[in-house]
């Protein structure tokens, strides 16, 4: 089958790999629509713990062999540590992720654990299957940020997560939301899907602050703008500096959430909201040319700023 492989530091490339192969409690998914996510555009330039050659994506949706259209929760926990039996498998110290530590979506066909497996009421459209995952993202923050209606809320990085934030704390009842990115373009989607404000640079107070791209500025950033008590959500992975003011942090009385991926119930939650959403920026490519729409974005290409590859 064909598959878009990761082959080296800052390589991908189109391939003929062999077929899945569906083991015990596992289901073959014939991929339909998968996303290319940032933390894979820094995870092949700068390689780490996903191993040469590889089939990546982690955000798909698909139809098994008896037809069902589904959507795959990548995440992969233990289901029997001390962090599993208190609900955190995402952060389950075994956890494995379709797409990074096994095959993904990224090709015509995988191989994923059944209990991966949502089936996707009639009529769901792929595009919005295929955001199903980053949105989780999104909504766990949002309740780890306290679910606070009426809150003002800013959020740093108007790429897909950040994008995402947005629709999610507009959709929890937000009193205010600003965004900021240095693209302008990136900017104008955000005044679309409803920010109040989109501007380079929070210049605000907020109650929580989203930092969706993870670099030492932005942490800062969160910080500096952050109300005293109120939280700072990092879902971004940019740099591993923390770079922000300790002291004030603690003369604040500020927090500092880090966010990463999601539960079962964000992912049923991020199921019923993306229908409504707004999703003209997500933009579709035939999986033929994922490699050179994968390498543009990887290179620093602004836009898309959602890419899907459809098989």
């Amino acid at each position: 089958m064909k598959a878009m492989v990761f082959t080296g530091p800052g390589v991908v490339e189109m391939r003929d790999v062999a077929e899945p192969a569906a083991g015990p409690g596992e289901t073959l998914v014939h991929v339909v629509t998968t996303g290319i996510c940032g933390s894979e555009l820094h995870g092949v330039k700068t390689p780490g713990f996903r191993v040469p050659p590889l089939v990546m994506g982690h955000e798909f949706a698909g139809r098994t062999d008896d037809g069902r259209a589904v959507v795959v929760n990548p995440i992969l926990s233990c289901g029997a540590c001390d962090l599993c039996a208190l609900g955190l498998g995402n952060v389950c110290r075994k956890r494995e992720i379709v797409g990074v530590h096994r095959p993904g979506g990224f090709g015509e066909r995988v191989a994923v654990p059944t209990s991966t497996l949502t089936v996707l009421p009639d009529g769901f459209a792929w595009t919005a299957a295929a955001i199903v995952e980053p949105a989780a993202n999104a909504v766990h923050a949002w309740s780890l940020a306290g679910a606070p209606a009426g809150a003002r809320v800013g959020v740093i990085g108007a790429g897909a997560i950040g994008l995402a934030c947005l629709l999610v704390a507009a959709s929890g009842g937000a009193a205010r939301i600003e965004v900021a990115d240095r693209s302008e373009h990136r900017r104008a989607i955000a005044g679309r899907l409803g920010a109040d404000a989109a501007v380079t640079e929070l210049a605000g107070e907020y109650d929580v602050v989203f930092d969706a791209v993870g670099a030492a500025a932005t942490h800062e950033q969160s910080l500096s703008r952050l109300r005293p008590g109120g939280a700072a959500v990092w879902l971004g992975l940019l740099d591993t500096d923390a770079g922000f003011d300790a002291a004030a942090l603690v003369r604040g009385e500020k927090r500092v959430l880090g966010s990463f991926a999601y539960g079962a119930a964000d992912f049923a939650r991020a199921v019923s909201l993306v229908p409504a959403w707004d999703l003209s920026w997500v933009d579709t490519y035939p999986l033929g040319d994922g490699a050179e729409v994968f390498t543009s974005l990887m290179n620093g290409a602004t836009a898309p700023v959602k890419a899907l590859l459809t098989v």
